[in-house]
């Protein structure tokens, strides 16, 4: 078993542990740890290839199912490679966390609400950091 630091999947969940109590992973546990395989790949790769990198311990037809459902979700690319598909993720770690928080922020009516409630909950050194990345133009500090 994968035991590394892995990217959260895109899966609206923030489960830490990886497994239950009953010796399960926990929801969204095995997608992490498949797309944390694939963002440390210096190539696409096939299920096969990650069934591999696991070793025996999942069903191929588990890779396929996690692989397609990241696919879905548009976390992952896929290309043919003969009769199967290689998969690569869509970006990088910080930019899948980006990837969440824009399509949350999509999800809300009022989206000037949901971004003034981000920042005044930022601390000040994020708050400046953001401020930074805005530009001069971003106004002044509140």
């Amino acid at each position: 078993m994968i035991r590394e630091e892995t990217p959260t999947a895109m899966t609206d969940r923030a489960d830490t542990d990886t497994e239950t109590p009953a010796g399960r992973r926990a929801n969204g546990a095995l997608e992490a740890e498949i797309l944390g395989l694939l963002q440390t790949a210096d190539a696409p790769l096939t299920a096969g290839e990650v069934l591999d990198r696991f070793g025996s311990e999942l069903a191929y037809s588990t890779v396929v199912t996690i692989l397609s459902r990241l696919h879905a979700k548009e976390v992952l690319t896929r290309t043919a490679r003969g009769r199967a598909f290689a998969y690569r993720p869509v970006t990088d770690v910080p930019g899948l966390a980006a990837r969440r928080m824009r399509r949350t922020l999509e999800g809300e009516p009022d989206r000037e609400a949901v971004l003034t409630r981000f920042v005044d909950d930022l601390s000040s050194h994020d708050e400046q950091l953001l401020r930074r990345l805005l530009g001069p133009d971003a106004g002044p500090a509140r």
